[in-house]
């Protein structure tokens, strides 16, 4: 029988394309898309949208026994820069959102769950270079705390209930259809948009800060392809590591040159410095590679290329 997929947080970075690739896969009307607020006018008319606050369980159930939804994407979270100025209510969207999800699988309500963690559930204590996937971490952020708080509370639902529930750490996701949501590694996105449209950029990290990073569609990719993997194949029941590319705002900066000979660059650290650096620089994802054949198709030369290219496009098209 054909999946019936809820999307909670559709209209976030990774949400909106999450939406549009899910709905090529399995046909426009079996992936409901929702969030707290309407999105822009073209996403919500490509197919059924309800507005539902990912905190809200009685919302939730109702839209499942509606739709007669079998898989549940919970996107909606509060992300880590944005996180540190609201840490309460960061914690309560982050957290409760995740439980109520996890008890309609335990009640049987639907069958299998995606969440995304996030590098930030590392800390400074947690080694920077091939961070293994089993190590130390002791996050430093609100963000960080919440994410790994909710590794365990889905390896426990697997354990104790049998919840299907599946689980990647996002590195950096750089894309070009949606603008930047509150994140540290955000200004990986922002710098190609201020190369096009103003030709300088002044970053909030320091010039040689290296954080893993990873294009849209890789990730995209690989969201998908573990909801497809057969269960037995997920043999990580917190959340697998992530990764694809590792650069610097230096690194980034050379290969935009190489495009627009006389994009300029600031540096201005601020609060998010001290959050990158609690952060690992290279992640070791192997574990991901070998039990559900992870692989990842850009670089830092080819993502610049697709992103100026997008950018510049959409420029002219408006």
């Amino acid at each position: 029988m054909a999946e019936t997929i809820l999307i909670l947080g559709a209209c976030g970075q990774i949400g909106t394309e999450l939406s549009q690739s899910l709905r090529e896969i399995h046909g426009r009307d079996k992936v409901i898309a929702s969030d707290i607020r309407y999105g822009e006018d073209t996403f919500v008319k490509e197919g059924p949208f309800e507005i539902i606050d990912a905190t809200d369980r009685d919302t939730i159930v109702k839209v499942i026994q509606k739709h007669n939804v079998s898989q549940v994407y919970l996107m909606a979270a509060m992300l880590s820069a944005t996180a540190e100025k609201h840490p309460q209510k960061a914690w309560d969207l982050n957290m409760n959102s995740l439980l109520i999800i996890l008890e309609l699988a335990k009640e049987k309500l639907i069958d299998t769950i995606y969440w995304p963690s996030s590098i930030a559930v590392f800390g400074p204590s947690s080694p920077k270079v091939n961070t293994p996937q089993d190590t130390i971490m002791n996050p430093t952020t609100v963000y960080g705390m919440s994410k790994l708080a909710g590794e365990h509370w889905c390896n426990y639902y697997h354990n104790k209930f049998g919840v299907d529930v599946r689980s990647l750490r996002y590195p950096g996701i750089i894309s070009w259809k949606t603008k930047p949501g509150g994140g540290t590694t955000d200004y990986a996105v922002d710098i190609y948009f201020k190369a096009v449209e103003e030709g300088k950029y002044e970053c909030f990290l320091e010039e040689n800060t290296m954080l893993p990073m990873m294009y849209m569609k890789d990730a995209i990719d690989a969201t998908i392809n573990i909801m497809e993997a057969k269960s037995e194949d997920i043999k990580v029941r917190t959340s697998y590591n992530l990764a694809a590319i590792s650069f610097t705002p230096e690194q980034i900066t050379a290969e935009i040159k190489k495009h627009i000979e006389n994009f300029e660059v600031s540096y201005k650290p601020d609060f998010r410095q001290d959050i990158a650096n609690s952060w690992p620089q290279i992640i070791d994802d192997s574990k991901a590679r070998e039990d559900w054949n992870w692989s990842h198709e850009f670089d830092l030369e080819s993502m610049t290329k697709e992103m100026l290219k997008n950018i510049q496009s959409s420029m002219i098209s408006m």
